[in-house]
């Protein structure tokens, strides 16, 4: 069959599956239809153009590659097309966006008849990095054609040619009550569709109503776009694909950009900052104004400049757009192009040796307090080239380290092509395959197979299948006091600072090696006094909103919601012996928190510790033949010289925050535990139990495991189960990373887990993202993961979150227990005497080579 009866059988299979869009071009089908245009007639000349134009993803896709060289041909003179001119041909280069089309319109700028073409469609694209030199080379040696790109790339024609922000916009409102959160949009259940945008959107708000596309369908039958309302909107993570489907319900077309849309409006009374964050980059406008009188079916006008809602004519909700530079983002079609773009203004104003454009709104900056600076502050700081950064400050730190896993890596890769980049500017750029380790669908076995060249080949490292959890891994690959990001919202760094990001930052962030930055305010939450007996560190995680609960400063309804926490950074001080591996317990949780990062003061000595074991590991992984070698050396490298001056950053005695929260371990004495269905709704055990509204008389099942365990918290797991035989809940295990795995069996843990009826799970995320295997429908959980959203773990399910010594007790019982019988069988299990041996870390450097490849080839 030929490739046009083949592409339009495909694309009427995709109209019948809910008027899908086709899929785009393959290299090898775009290959096909450049013979299809070299032919003289055309066949079937309309289609085949509309395919070439439109079907064909643009930047540094592989198809994009064969549709640029083509197109350079025909203004070259090599090849003849009957329906595409010279012209045409330039034209055609000129939506392409970056990458592959650049070097053939600097080589027209050589060629009279297209040079003025050329010059047009390079005046307006911005994705030209070091090509920047060829123009400025062809300008110095005469070119008139390439010195008006040049000043036009110093007047910011690229963003002055795009329409600027309307000041007023008229939307029908599509309200969803209450909170919205990322899995709502972007459901962990078809997780492997989100890199088919149009695909993944026909999942999006199947789990929270009934028929939300048909809904949505109704609506723009009034003739105007969708506005998305909620009053708290995109908590979770997968906050890209959660746009993604926004704006492909609610957004508009992209020209030749297949299946991807832009645009589109949010409106919340709060929006979680990733989901904020993500939006602008994308295009998306984020505002966050009181929602009360919104109502779905409601036509709106939103005027982002007066920063009011009317309706009817009168005022029913006002805003103050923020970030001040919000309009110049929306106009240039995001935040990552306006700085991509402004960046290309300042290169070139610096080569005709003028000063900075005026062109741009100047970010808002705060006034100097003339105060200290805090952990955060001055880790920022540091990245930037400064002493520290004060809260709304507008920055650019560098991005020393970047995370990208599997669920997000498809999105991340699309977004690296778009960004026309072949190589990544961050220091430590790494990749995983945790999240669909252990029940690949056919898409995630493809991935595996494309994804870690396409990471390699820009020097970034990857992960293997069955390896264990990202985050267990890059904590390991972090410097001190460095900044980061990751695609996914527990990239939490317990020994520097990260700064979670959608798919799309990840990707400038990896490619540039910067991230854009307004600094949040810090909340300080202050620990005092000494752990009572039978407390763990997951119950200092509940204890954090468990206390602000008490001091008002957060609240578990989302109608008019209260959460001091929304948005900062929180700094947690009184703790600094805490092992590198428990800070994260404590770090890893400010995602629930909905912070937007989380910092931890730590003494030296267990930052040492740390450092010197994942040296060892690290060249460990060069000698498997991990990739990229020269990236994992180069870090390996870099700790050691840290460790020969093992300094770390220090808050200053009088640094302000936002809010000081002070917890006194002497107060905590049962444990905290975070009930069904809401990360915030924590309380303790005895509360728990006294209230009728909680099911606690039976736990069905019991999950340990995900990036919030560690390997003591699995031998604690097994001390309490050691010598009970089967369990009466069904019990998951699944440890963090395959090193944890193998001690584990060595010690004979395994076996314990065996004897209780459990089922042992690959290393890797397991039931904590929801996208591969889940409990049974409507059942009572237990588990140490990260979140218990509605429908996370399973479909109706009711979960709870806390220790993994409360999940053994769990598990051994049937049910949740009363305090009386947690303090007796946990302390009888985990005494004095072996505690030492149970909560004991893995340090590489302190075991033999023989050992260390043992741990690094159990799988």
């Amino acid at each position: 069959m030929s490739l046009l009866a083949t592409y339009k059988a495909h694309t009427e299979e995709r109209l019948n599956e809910g008027g899908l869009p086709p899929l785009a071009l393959t290299a090898e089908e775009t290959a096909e239809l450049v013979e299809l245009l070299k032919a003289n007639p055309v066949e079937e000349a309309e289609y085949c153009l509309e395919l070439f134009k439109n079907k064909i993803n643009p930047g540094v896709d592989d198809a994009a590659y064969v549709k640029a060289a083509f197109l350079n041909d025909i203004v070259q003179g090599k090849v003849a097309c009957s329906v595409i001119s010279k012209i045409e041909a330039i034209e055609i280069l000129g939506t392409m966006m970056g990458g592959f089309n650049v070097s053939p319109l600097i080589e027209a700028l050589k060629v009279e008849e297209v040079a003025e073409a050329a010059a047009t469609q390079l005046k307006n694209t911005i994705l030209v990095y070091d090509a920047f030199n060829d123009v400025k080379d062809l300008m110095d040696a005469g070119n008139a054609k390439a010195k008006e790109v040049i000043e036009s790339w110093a007047n910011a024609e690229w963003f002055t040619n795009k329409p600027a922000l309307e000041e007023e916009i008229k939307l029908t409102v599509y309200k969803i009550p209450g909170e919205t959160n990322t899995d709502d949009l972007s459901p962990a259940t078809v997780a492997f569709t989100r890199p088919d945008i149009p695909l993944h959107a026909t999942a999006m708000l199947q789990s929270r109503m009934e028929k939300p596309l048909e809904k949505m369908e109704e609506l723009r039958q009034k003739g105007n776009p969708l506005a998305y309302v909620g009053d708290v909107v995109g908590t979770g993570s997968s906050r890209k694909s959660g746009i993604n489907s926004v704006q492909w319900h609610m957004g508009r077309d992209i020209p030749g950009v297949p299946n991807k849309r832009t645009g589109g409006v949010v409106i919340g009374s709060i929006i979680a900052p990733i989901f904020f964050n993500t939006a602008e980059d994308s295009g998306c406008l984020p505002i966050e104004a009181p929602v009360d009188e919104l109502e779905t079916g409601d036509e709106i006008i939103v005027k982002p400049y007066a920063g009011q809602i009317t309706k009817n004519g009168e005022v029913v909700s006002e805003f103050k757009l923020a970030p001040n530079t919000m309009t110049d983002e929306m106009r240039a079609g995001g935040r990552i192009p306006l700085i991509i773009g402004k960046g290309l203004t300042a290169k070139a104003r610096e080569v005709l040796g003028l000063g900075a454009s005026d062109m741009f709104l100047a970010p808002e900056q705060p006034a100097d307090s003339g105060k200290g600076f805090s952990q955060a502050q001055k880790m920022v700081g540091r990245a930037c080239g400064i002493e520290g950064v004060r809260p709304g400050m507008y920055v650019e730190p560098i991005a020393t380290t970047v995370g990208s896993q599997d669920t997000t890596g498809p999105m991340t890769r699309d977004e690296i092509k778009e960004l026309a980049a072949l190589s990544f500017g961050a220091d430590m750029v790494m990749q995983s395959f945790c999240h669909t380790a252990a029940y690949p669908k056919p898409a995630d076995i493809k991935l595996r197979h494309t994804l870690p060249d396409f990471i390699n080949s820009r020097g970034g490292v990857t992960l293997k299948p069955g390896d264990g959890v990202i985050h267990s891994w890059l904590n390991r690959l972090c410097l001190p006091d460095t900044v980061g990001t990751g695609g996914d919202s527990h990239t939490r760094f317990p020994i520097g600072i990260s700064f979670p990001a959608g798919s799309g930052l990840i990707a400038f962030a990896g490619v540039t090696g910067m991230m854009p930055l307004t600094m949040p305010e810090s909340v300080l939450v202050k620990f005092k006094g000494e752990m009572q007996p039978g407390i763990t560190l997951r119950d200092l995680v509940n204890a954090i909103p468990y206390q602000a609960i008490q001091d008002g400063l957060l609240t578990v309804p989302k109608k008019n919601k209260k959460n001091v926490f929304a948005g900062t950074i929180i700094e947690i001080q009184g703790l600094p012996q805490l092992k590198v591996e428990q800070a994260f317990e404590l770090s890893d949780a400010a995602a629930e928190r909905s912070a937007a990062a989380c910092s931890v003061q730590l003494d030296k000595e267990p930052i040492i510790e740390y450092l010197s074991s994942n040296i060892a590991l690290i060249e460990k992984m060069i000698e498997e033949g991990y990739e990229d070698s020269r990236t994992l050396q180069r870090r390996a490298d870099k700790m050691k010289e840290w460790l020969a001056n093992p300094e770390l950053i220090q808050p200053d005695a009088d640094a302000e925050y936002k809010a000081v929260i002070e917890i006194d371990l002497n107060e905590i004495k049962e444990p905290i535990l975070a009930c069904p269905n809401d990360p915030d709704d924590v309380d303790t055990l005895s509360n728990i139990l006294a209230d009728s509204n909680r099911p606690t008389e039976k736990i069905d099942e019991v999950f340990v495991g995900s990036c919030m365990t560690n390997i003591g918290l699995f031998r604690a797991l097994g001390e309490v189960l050691k010598g009970e035989g089967e369990v009466p809940a069904k019990l998951w295990v699944a440890p963090p990373t395959k090193m944890d795995e193998a001690q584990l069996t060595e010690e004979g843990y395994y076996a314990i887990f065996a004897g209780a009826g459990a089922r042992l799970e690959m290393p890797g995320c397991s039931l904590c993202m929801g996208n591969q295997a889940q409990v049974s429908e409507g059942s009572v959980v237990f588990s140490t993961s990260t979140r218990n959203f509605d429908n996370r773990l399973g479909k109706n399910s009711k979960v709870y979150l806390g220790s993994a010594e409360m999940a053994a007790v769990s598990a051994l019982l049937g049910r949740l227990p009363t305090v009386e019988e947690y303090m007796k069988i946990v302390p009888n299990k985990i005494t004095e005497k072996n505690k030492d041996g149970v909560y004991k870390y893995l340090n590489f450097h302190q075991v033999t080579p023989e050992q260390l490849t043992g741990l690094m080839t159990s799988r």
